[in-house]
Protein backbone atom coordinates (compact mmCIF):
# COMPACT_ATOMS: atom_id res chain seq x y z
CA UNK A 1 0.00 0.00 0.00
CA UNK A 2 1.35 3.45 -0.81
CA UNK A 3 2.01 6.04 1.85
CA UNK A 4 -0.89 8.27 0.74
CA UNK A 5 -3.32 5.35 0.75
CA UNK A 6 -2.14 4.47 4.25
CA UNK A 7 -2.68 8.06 5.45
CA UNK A 8 -6.24 8.00 4.15
CA UNK A 9 -7.18 4.55 5.43
CA UNK A 10 -5.78 5.22 8.92
CA UNK A 11 -7.73 8.49 9.08
CA UNK A 12 -4.70 10.75 9.39
CA UNK A 13 -5.93 13.02 6.60
CA UNK A 14 -9.38 13.30 8.20
CA UNK A 15 -7.78 14.11 11.56
CA UNK A 16 -5.65 16.84 9.95
CA UNK A 17 -8.67 18.39 8.25
CA UNK A 18 -10.62 18.32 11.53
CA UNK A 19 -7.75 20.07 13.32
CA UNK A 20 -7.62 22.78 10.64
CA UNK A 21 -11.41 23.15 10.83
CA UNK A 22 -11.33 23.63 14.63
CA UNK A 23 -8.47 26.15 14.35
CA UNK A 24 -10.39 28.05 11.68
CA UNK A 25 -13.48 28.17 13.89
CA UNK A 26 -11.44 29.52 16.83
CA UNK A 27 -9.83 32.19 14.64
CA UNK A 28 -13.07 33.35 13.01
CA UNK A 29 -15.09 33.37 16.25
CA UNK A 30 -12.21 34.93 18.20
CA UNK A 31 -11.83 37.68 15.62
CA UNK A 32 -15.57 38.35 15.76
CA UNK A 33 -15.53 38.58 19.56
CA UNK A 34 -12.44 40.81 19.53
CA UNK A 35 -13.24 43.22 16.66
CA UNK A 36 -16.96 42.61 15.97
CA UNK A 37 -15.98 42.25 12.30
CA UNK A 38 -15.97 39.35 9.90
CA UNK A 39 -18.53 36.56 10.02
CA UNK A 40 -20.90 36.41 12.98
CA UNK A 41 -20.66 33.07 14.81
CA UNK A 42 -24.38 32.42 14.35
CA UNK A 43 -23.89 32.67 10.57
CA UNK A 44 -20.67 30.68 10.53
CA UNK A 45 -20.98 27.85 13.02
CA UNK A 46 -23.96 25.80 11.72
CA UNK A 47 -22.22 25.12 8.41
CA UNK A 48 -18.91 24.48 10.13
CA UNK A 49 -20.52 22.08 12.60
CA UNK A 50 -22.27 20.26 9.76
CA UNK A 51 -18.99 19.74 7.94
CA UNK A 52 -17.19 18.65 11.10
CA UNK A 53 -19.88 16.09 11.86
CA UNK A 54 -19.61 14.64 8.35
CA UNK A 55 -15.85 14.33 8.84
CA UNK A 56 -16.44 12.63 12.19
CA UNK A 57 -18.79 10.16 10.47
CA UNK A 58 -16.05 9.38 7.95
CA UNK A 59 -13.51 9.03 10.76
CA UNK A 60 -15.81 6.61 12.60
CA UNK A 61 -16.18 4.47 9.48
CA UNK A 62 -12.43 4.41 8.94
CA UNK A 63 -11.95 3.37 12.57
CA UNK A 64 -14.42 0.51 12.15
CA UNK A 65 -16.94 1.88 14.63
CA UNK A 66 -19.92 0.03 13.14
CA UNK A 67 -23.02 1.74 11.86
CA UNK A 68 -24.43 3.62 14.88
CA UNK A 69 -21.75 6.29 15.38
CA UNK A 70 -21.59 7.35 11.70
CA UNK A 71 -25.38 7.36 11.49
CA UNK A 72 -25.72 9.61 14.54
CA UNK A 73 -23.02 11.94 13.20
CA UNK A 74 -24.76 12.18 9.84
CA UNK A 75 -28.15 12.81 11.44
CA UNK A 76 -26.66 15.60 13.56
CA UNK A 77 -24.91 17.01 10.46
CA UNK A 78 -28.25 17.07 8.66
CA UNK A 79 -29.84 18.94 11.56
CA UNK A 80 -27.02 21.50 11.60
CA UNK A 81 -27.43 21.90 7.84
CA UNK A 82 -31.17 22.49 8.20
CA UNK A 83 -30.48 25.13 10.85
CA UNK A 84 -28.01 26.80 8.48
CA UNK A 85 -30.47 26.75 5.57
CA UNK A 86 -33.30 28.08 7.75
CA UNK A 87 -31.14 30.99 8.93
CA UNK A 88 -30.20 31.89 5.35
CA UNK A 89 -33.67 31.46 3.81
CA UNK A 90 -35.10 34.66 2.35
CA UNK A 91 -38.84 35.08 1.75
Amino acid sequence: MSMMSDLFTRGVVVDAVLIVLVLEAFVVVGYWLWKKRGIAPADFLPGMISGALMLLALRAVLAGAGWLAPTLCLMAAGLAHLIDVRRRWRN
